[in-house]
């Protein structure tokens, strides 16, 4: 069967994560979190007390940290390991949240990040998430995606996620990080968050997740069978 590469795009809170997860499942591809690597990365950074903006830190950490993805045998889902150590809840937290984006502007830490990122996905019939996927990653990409949805409906979500977790955060302290992530995600000069020309909108704001998912998979399907 024809194999594809299939890059979502879009803002924080859009659900592109667990949209790939399930989009990826569905084909029986590879799920590849582009996001949950720069959160490790950004995770390195805080627990070491290094500074993204120091030359000296940003070379010695690129030198330092390793990020792999295995699949917990208890639950069968994907988590994340930095340098061989399970960090997928630590990666999720607020913490890190306030921190990935500036982390995601080194110029350094992204072409590191995305040569592992192209190196997964070269046998194709993989699914990857993020922000520069089919503009940078994968520009070739067979299906480009990108999420949208309204800044209060994808704040909602991340709090939802973060209840989950037993984070309690208010609603405006997320609001202004979604909103603050956005602007940096947009205007930074490496590898900027843009849609493509050749990529497929989905507003996510008034669909349900089976919905998107479907979306998704249906143009997916159509292109394998070409």
């Amino acid at each position: 069967m024809n194999k594809i590469v299939i890059a979502i795009d879009g803002y924080s809170g859009c659900g592109k994560s667990s949209t790939a997860k399930a989009v990826a499942k569905d084909l029986g591809y590879t799920y590849i979190d582009s996001g949950a690597m720069y959160r490790a990365a950004t995770l390195y950074f805080l627990d070491n007390f290094l500074s993204p903006t120091n030359p000296h830190d940003v070379e010695k950490a690129l030198g330092s940290f390793e990020v792999s993805f295995h699949t917990n045998p208890d639950s069968g889902q994907q988590e994340t390991c930095l340098n061989g150590l399970n960090v997928e809840k630590k990666i999720r937290s607020m913490r890190v949240t306030e921190k990935v984006s500036e982390i995601a502007t080194i110029a350094a830490i992204r072409k590191a990040l995305v040569a592992q990122q192209q190196k997964l996905g070269k046998k194709k019939g993989v699914v990857m998430d993020g922000r520069d996927i089919g503009s940078v990653v994968f520009p070739d990409a067979e299906l480009k995606v990108f999420m949208t949805a309204n800044l209060d409906t994808r704040t909602e979500r991340r709090q939802q996620e973060l209840l989950e977790k037993k984070e309690m955060v208010k609603f405006e302290v997320i609001r202004n990080n979604l909103a603050e992530r956005d602007r940096i995600d947009s205007s930074r000069s490496e590898s900027p968050l843009k849609k493509m020309d050749d990529a497929i909108e989905i507003d996510t704001s008034e669909i349900s997740f089976e919905e998107q998912v479907a979306e998704i998979v249906q143009v997916a399907r159509q292109i394998i069978d070409k």
